[in-house]
């Protein structure tokens, strides 16, 4: 199932960039069918290319599904869906900030065509398609500026809490640590853009951030960690 959420983000990925190239389907005729009734033509989610094991990166290499460009890519549309239901619980509540959870989300896109692009087969016209400025993980901090500056100073460690949409983004950012743990395998080997790796680690603070922030418009209280004696 993981493999197959990764192959769906690198499509979705690649997609975005424009490509027109096919990376799932060994033919055209293998990436569509028609029903009887209507002879129309409609697009397969499955293309069994990946049935032995493999999927192909954006720059066209065959890798084992369990490969680390595969593990990222898994965990970083994971983090999307995370940000995804605490984004509809903060519409719910009416919160300000959902734009900035939307571009989150079109910025992660981004950065798996980042991951799904491994710099050691990638040629330059690939690298130029899928690079990654420090510009996103500037503006994350200019945000956890601006929503710092309206909370109180921690002076407790504090429990996953305040209501629906603070529990959501605290579960996001939880998530969001994994995918840093994950792509930072990645960069250690040299495979892709450092500035994914200041990306998602400037995303999880923004995540606290808001979480906290997040409890506080909804007037909702935060759980402080209290030691449990035995």
């Amino acid at each position: 199932m993981a493999a197959t959420v990764a192959r769906l983000l690198l499509w979705r990925a690649v997609r975005g960039l424009g490509q027109s190239r096919r990376l799932y389907s060994d033919s055209a005729a293998e990436g569509s069918s028609q029903t009887e009734a209507t002879g129309k033509k409609f697009p397969r989610i499955y293309t069994k290319t990946g049935d032995k094991g493999f999927s192909s990166t954006y720059t066209g290499e065959r890798r084992p599904k369990d490969d680390l460009v595969f593990e990222a890519l898994g965990a970083t549309d994971e983090l999307s869906s995370a940000i995804g239901l605490a984004r509809e619980f903060c519409l719910d509540a009416n919160l300000q900030f959902v734009s900035e959870l939307e571009k989150i989300q079109c910025m992660l896109q981004d950065v798996g065509s980042n991951i799904a692009t491994p710099l050691s087969s990638a040629r330059e016209s690939h690298k130029v398609r899928t690079s990654f400025s420090a510009d996103p993980a500037q503006e994350l901090e200019q945000w956890i500026d601006k929503y710092s500056a309206q909370l109180p100073p921690l002076t407790n460690f504090i429990l996953p809490s305040g209501g629906k949409a603070s529990a959501s983004l605290h579960v996001a950012r939880a998530v969001c640590r994994r995918a840093e743990r994950v792509t930072f395998k990645l960069l250690q080997k040299g495979e892709a853009d450092p500035n994914i790796g200041k990306y998602l680690n400037r995303l999880s603070d923004y995540l606290f951030t808001l979480a906290r922030y997040a409890a506080k418009a909804e007037g909702r209280p935060e759980t402080k960690y209290t030691r449990m004696q035995p």
